[in-house]
């Protein structure tokens, strides 16, 4: 059992929750997520890339949307309530390389982070991780509306440069994430590395803005995962017409490899037996 020692709402449809998982926040780096269940018999396994983490407090933070019966359910706990099943650190860790050039003082290595939606949650570790390496961090944080914005002062601490931008303008500039992301691939110096994290359909246009330029990009997939070990194969995704597991070979792959259209066609694979699971939880 894992006690919620925090939990706020971000937006209508968005919480943090601040967990005690003292091993979990000792050993976790960049890029890696929990499974965790609401309840020991009936709770889907909801894998979560961990959004921040204190190893001195032993405690790790979780932001996740409610888009389906296991989220919603995981929304109605409080603090003080104990999550049933908590597993992690999973996946691999980000690779994590100081692209600063040698005996150039003036020149930092330069990555940008894109996080549209949510994604920017699990994009602030990595955004972290790139900083202290020593390089000069980019943020490109993207929402429909300005109250879907989230972790800005995160990001901001954690950033060399912030931009962000909303499908409909209320908030930062009135722009896709693909557009300052082009912008960016377009100065020169450009920058050494792109990191997309998001919906899938947002990392497979960002990584097709970055391809013409030959900019690295990596993409962070979050798929259907069901052990998170590799054995059941429901994570599964075509990267460079080889099949690979998220869960275990990941979630980081060459963007410009994934095969996105394939990956989006999956995540709707077991849309019948969710809306049987929600029946079940709250019919």
């Amino acid at each position: 059992m894992t006690k919620i020692l925090k939990k706020t709402q971000l937006s209508e449809n968005v919480f943090r929750m601040r967990l005690d998982a003292p091993l979990i926040a000792r050993e976790r780096k960049a890029g890696q997520f929990i499974i965790l269940r609401t309840d020991a018999e009936w709770g889907e396994r909801i894998p979560l890339t961990i959004a921040d983490a204190d190893a001195d407090a032993g405690t790790i933070d979780i932001i996740f949307q409610t888009v389906g019966a296991s989220t919603k359910e995981l929304a109605s706990f409080a603090e003080g309530d104990s999550i049933a099943d908590l597993v992690g650190p999973l996946g691999k860790p980000t690779e994590i390389t100081d692209y600063s050039r040698a005996g150039d003082v003036a020149r930092r290595g330069w990555v940008v982070v894109v996080g549209g939606g949510i994604g920017v949650a699990p994009a602030h570790p990595i955004a972290q991780a790139f900083r202290a390496a020593g390089n000069r961090v980019t943020a490109i944080m993207g929402a429909r509306t300005k109250e879907l914005v989230i972790m800005e002062d995160e990001m901001r601490r954690a950033c060399d440069d912030v931009v962000i931008v909303t499908d409909d303008g209320s908030y930062g500039r009135k722009a896709l994430v693909t557009e300052p992301l082009k912008e960016c691939c377009e100065q020169s110096p450009k920058p050494d590395e792109v990191v997309i994290v998001g919906p899938p359909v947002m990392m497979k246009f960002a990584a097709l803005a970055t391809k013409p330029y030959g900019v690295k990009t990596i993409a962070s997939l979050n798929s259907i995962m069901i052990d998170g070990t590799g054995m059941c194969g429901g994570c599964r995704v075509a990267v460079g017409g080889k099949t690979k597991f998220v869960c275990v070979d990941g979630p980081e792959f060459d963007a410009h490899q994934v095969d996105f259209d394939n990956f989006i066609k999956r995540l709707g694979t077991f849309k019948a037996e969710e809306a049987a699971h929600k029946c079940r939880l709250f019919g």
